[in-house]
């Protein structure tokens, strides 16, 4: 079998989702080219820099894989500069469905992600709306008083970047101050500033953040009343359920689109492979550039989710009309209840296999001489992981995980994103021409 020194600065690990902070010393290495990019933490997104149509050595698409979603790329809803905005796209990994969704970071527009948890501020000035009781003849009555009881809470976030001023959306969550985004609207940004409702401009700082559900949260301290938004409960969401996006998009402040809750329980991944998300809300209200990020809002002027990708058509590279996505409001509250607390996500409740690993194709077989041409190589192994508590060893070809084949990444990925931290699974693997059978107990992902 030929062998190579993988690169430690390229490998990432298999967990439920990517680690993209330096590897963890690992008990193992296998083989890998110059150059190659085994990639893991099996369990959620896909690692960066992932093409479709680029040529690469058998461990070069050794990439994490993505949340698989019944989707193949997403993309957030470019983000809108002061000057005239110019349309950027990212394409992304493919994962399940033969979909396109780009994350649109923007060349000046962040989308930005709006949530906001129950309360309102004590020193409340506005008293909140009454919404009447849906009658089936008043719902008009009955959408413009939900409207008007989340608009307050949704704010419009600027940053600096390399590329000039970016404009995106946020919710306030906490009437301290609290703001949740989307991670990638003030990722690689700078000097935040937050306008709210009434037009006051507002310093803002970050919290933490948690690049594997694409959450962020700001603070801006003020002594006005801020008015935070009421976190719905997403467990009692029905398709067909009618629905509200309010944020920014192109620019335009507090504009309000409506659809309905088109699909529930979506496992979709961004195309930069920075997270997933899983349980998504599916919905055909127009999520455009600016809008991602912004309150995706029930009759009752409750945030049940945060709009925060859109679908690209691939034949014409053109937003995928009426397919978006939105993070629930219960994993919202989640995580943005750590941060708040603890400046980070301390319990990522995912499970981690913990390898880095590639695809087997026939090509790699071959090279290697692997027993099967079908599977995921394991290229490293954590020390102390779950997987290397199991005897799993670098080297190993994964080909099934309980009763399901393992043709790929996206297939092992796939199946750990339904499970959790202290599950056990049974993995089929080759040795050399050995078939063997371990029990794994899987670890707790490190949220990141």
């Amino acid at each position: 079998m030929s062998t190579f020194e993988p690169d430690k600065d390229e490998l990432q690990s298999y967990n439920a989702v990517p680690n993209t902070q330096s590897a963890e010393k690992t008990s193992s290495s296998a083989p890998q080219e110059a150059g190659s990019t085994p990639q893991g933490d099996y369990g959620l997104y896909a690692s960066q820099g992932s093409h479709m149509d680029q040529k690469i050595s058998p461990m070069q698409n050794a990439q994490q894989t993505t949340a698989e979603a019944p989707y193949n790329m997403y993309t957030a809803p470019q983000a809108y500069g002061a000057p005239p905005p110019k349309r950027k796209r990212k394409w992304g990994l493919a994962l399940l469905i033969l979909l396109l969704l780009a994350l649109v970071f923007g060349g000046g527009l962040f989308a930005g992600l709006q949530v906001a948890r129950g309360g309102v501020a004590n020193e409340q000035v506005t008293p909140q709306p009454t919404i009447p009781p849906l009658t089936g003849t008043n719902i008009e009555q009955v959408r413009e008083a939900a409207v008007e009881k989340v608009r307050p809470s949704v704010v419009l976030i600027t940053a600096e970047t390399s590329k000039g001023t970016s404009l995106g959306s946020g919710v306030i969550v906490d009437k301290r101050g609290y703001i949740v985004t989307n991670n990638h609207v003030i990722e690689g940004g700078r000097n935040y500033q937050v306008t709210i409702n009434d037009g006051t401009k507002l310093n803002a700082q970050v919290v933490g953040t948690d690049s594997l559900d694409d959450l962020a949260v700001l603070k801006v301290e003020t002594k006005k009343t801020l008015i935070p938004a009421t976190l719905g409960d997403s467990s009692k969401l029905r398709v067909g359920q009618e629905v509200l996006a309010i944020g920014n998009p192109l620019g335009n402040e507090q504009t309000v689109t409506k659809g309905i809750v088109s699909a529930l329980n979506r496992t979709v991944s961004e195309d930069n492979g920075s997270g997933a998300i899983l349980n998504a809300i599916q919905t055909d209200a127009p999520i455009n550039p600016g809008n991602s990020g912004g309150a995706l809002a029930d009759l009752q002027g409750n945030v049940v989710g945060i709009p925060t990708l859109t679908a690209i058509d691939p034949q014409f590279g053109t937003p995928a009309n009426g397919v978006g996505f939105a993070i629930p409001s219960n994993r919202v509250q989640q995580v943005v209840k750590q941060i708040i607390e603890t400046g980070k996500v301390t319990n990522s409740g995912r499970a981690a296999l913990n390898i880095q690993a590639a695809d087997v194709d026939p090509f790699v077989a071959a090279q290697y001489n692997l027993p099967v041409d079908r599977g995921v190589l394991v290229a490293e192994v954590t020390q102390g992981g779950a997987a290397a508590k199991a005897g799993i060893r670098n080297g190993d070809v994964i080909v099934k995980i309980d009763d399901t084949d393992v043709k790929s990444r996206s297939d092992l990925t796939n199946y750990l994103l339904n499970k959790k931290p202290g599950d056990q699974v049974t993995i089929g693997l080759y040795r050399g021409n050995q078939q063997l059978t371990v029990k794994v107990t899987l670890d707790e992902l490190k949220a990141q």
